[in-house]
């Protein structure tokens, strides 16, 4: 069983060169050109102006800040970059609703610090009534806090 297999080959002397395709050759419509900068408009566009109230406006980042400016007393970070704060909502007649937490339902300032929130958030500008939910669920725990508490703290 040793038969040898045979590959049949032919010589040419030249082949053809295949037509290029044209992408005229691929619609009826006449083919237009794109701007030469396609982004143009995109990057004329001015930017949309934030509500206040959301995050980017100015009442937002005033809640943002005041809430910066607050230490927990045991530990040397604000209660903003230390997880504290769950959520900021403000809506378009200045009522700000701040969901936090505490480091443990026992934290010597539970009794204070929504207080201390409070009046902090009242007195930004445009805020008209401030409002503070203390919660308890999810618990709080170091992963919640930022990066830049992290390194304050020594543990990155």
């Amino acid at each position: 069983m040793n038969e040898e297999t045979k590959i049949q080959t032919e010589e040419v002397s030249t082949v053809p060169t295949p037509p290029r395709a044209r992408v005229e050759d691929a619609t009826d419509e006449p083919a237009t050109t794109r701007p030469r900068d396609y982004l143009d408009g995109f990057l004329a566009q001015t930017p949309v102006p934030q509500g206040a109230g959301e995050p980017g406006g100015d009442v937002y980042e005033g809640v943002i800040a005041a809430l910066k400016e607050i230490y927990d007393p045991e530990i040397p970070v604000n209660i903003y970059d230390l997880g504290l704060i769950y959520g900021v909502d403000v809506d378009t007649d200045g009522h700000v609703v701040v969901t936090m937490t505490l480091t443990t339902p026992h934290c010597p300032v539970a009794e204070s610090m929504p207080g201390e929130v409070e009046l902090r958030v009242g007195s930004v500008p445009g805020v008209g009534v401030a409002e503070v939910n203390l919660v308890w669920d999810p618990p709080w725990d170091p992963q919640k806090m930022s990066d830049e508490a992290k390194l304050e703290l020594g543990m990155l």
